[in-house]
């Protein structure tokens, strides 16, 4: 299976210079082939400027933090992550991949959490390309791919763990944040990584009972809440 290869292209500075004086020296010879009326040199000249200019092309610059992938007729050839000037194969396509960190939050999502009550959620999730290979030949839009499987996780996530703890040690929703994070990071680093995106943190960012069960449930809560309080002062 294919991977992520790095390459480093030429020094494009360098390229500037040859370039140019290639051009100089081809319009020069472009004039005296003109001056003595030799066809076959005026030809030769023209020729040599065409493929010249055609070079410039090649040129290109990759930013901090930032990816060139470059194919050659379909063919994946490398990617250039070293930021500066550099020149390729002028015939090839390259594409601009940003590696920075980037965050997503997802919308609220309704679901019903492990105990069937009706809750709202939402996560961020903080992630980066690392593997520009499978970021751009495996997934037509990593992007919304990653949308859409961090919804899927939280979903998920949402769908195993109560909204809130019934018995000591028990995990939730509401009260178990460290747990939950790590959870909902695994969930989605197992979903994205076969799009070359890594998982830095997942966290849940808004969590509340659905608007037509709140008022039920915080009565509830304050009720558990007394009758507690009384246990302890028997």
């Amino acid at each position: 299976m294919l991977r992520e290869t790095e390459i480093r292209g030429l020094s494009g500075w360098l390229m500037v210079f040859l370039l140019t004086a290639v051009l100089i020296g081809a319009v020069a010879g472009l004039v005296q082939a003109a001056l003595a009326a030799s066809g076959w040199l005026i030809a030769a000249c023209v020729f040599v400027l065409v493929v010249d200019m055609a070079c410039y092309a090649g040129l290109t610059v990759v930013y901090p933090n930032g990816a060139k992938v470059i194919t050659l007729f379909g063919v994946y050839g490398g990617t250039i992550k070293a930021p500066g000037f550099w020149w390729v194969n002028p015939l090839t396509l390259r594409r601009k991949l940003s590696l920075r960190v980037r965050n997503f939050e997802s919308g609220k999502l309704k679901v019903n959490d492990r105990d069937g009550n009706p809750v709202e959620i939402a996560a961020i999730v903080v992630w980066r390309i690392v593997d520009t290979f499978e970021a751009i030949f495996n997934m037509d839009d990593y992007e919304h791919f990653m949308h859409v499987q961090s919804e899927s996780a939280v979903r998920i996530l949402a769908t195993t763990y109560p909204y809130d703890a019934h018995e000591e040690g028990q995990i939730s929703l509401q009260h178990s944040v460290a747990e939950i994070s790590e959870r909902l990071r695994h969930e989605v680093q197992e979903r994205l990584a076969k799009a070359g995106i890594e998982v830095i943190e997942a966290r849940i960012s808004h969590l509340a009972y659905a608007p037509e069960i709140a008022g039920a449930m915080l009565r509830r809560q304050q009720a558990s809440a007394v009758i507690a309080a009384r246990r302890k002062i028997v």
